[in-house]
């Protein structure tokens, strides 16, 4: 089979082969070195694929480190706060944090520490403070962090199977109250149409909010 194929397929093939492992190692890297609950236990288990995708994807590789530097240092931020209620997305340095924090002092920490990032062009906040109290009352609209998981899943597939759209230039996060954030980079407006569409079409979700744009 490997005879049948061009150097241009050998090449990429190589080159995913390589990105699994590494994405593999730099999930299990993380698993070992933090204690994570919902949202981030969610980055984690989808790092093997976002890691493929931003080898592949229409970008440069000094922009592609930009932003894997970026999240490293909110993951240090969170740690020096000691929170793990956040959850994170980046694309071309625009940053998106979503998450609920139980009190507003360490809501206020991170926020604080997360605005002065180096290298954050754009920061776009929609993690909110809900008291445990609030949450219980809350309880039947708010998805647990698996059920996010799953709408994070389902929406990635919709966009993978939406013909004219190249679902590695986007980036989607979920939330927990339904919400889909959707990131990234379409190659015209239709595509960034049949994109929004496609998320908004997902079962299960609520709302859509967008900061993708449009770059030929």
């Amino acid at each position: 089979m490997m005879g049948r194929l061009g150097k241009r397929s050998k090449g990429l093939l190589i080159r995913f082969q390589k990105v699994t492992v590494a994405a593999l190692l730099a999930a299990l890297a993380l698993v070992m070195t933090v204690q994570p609950s919902g949202a981030q236990l969610g980055d984690i288990l989808k790092a093997p694929k976002t890691l493929i995708d931003r080898a592949i994807e229409a970008r440069s590789t000094a922009d592609i480190v930009k932003d894997n530097r970026i999240v490293i240092d909110i993951n240090a931020i969170m740690a020096d706060v000691g929170t793990i209620n956040a959850s994170t997305e980046i694309y071309e340095q625009k940053l998106l944090i979503t998450g609920i924090f139980a009190d507003q002092e360490t809501h206020d920490a991170f926020y604080e520490k997360v605005k002065h990032v180096e290298g954050v062009k754009e920061l776009f906040w929609h993690a909110l403070v809900l008291s445990d109290e609030a949450r219980k009352r809350r309880k039947a609209e708010l998805l647990g962090w698996q059920d996010v998981l799953v709408l994070e899943t389902k929406v990635d597939i919709e966009m993978v199977s939406t013909r004219g759209v190249a679902d590695v230039n986007f980036r989607t996060a979920a939330d927990s109250f339904g919400t889909i954030y959707l990131m990234g980079r379409a190659r015209s407006e239709e595509e960034l149409e049949k994109a929004i569409t496609s998320v908004r079409n997902t079962e299960n979700v609520a709302r859509v909010v967008s900061y993708a744009f449009v770059r030929p």
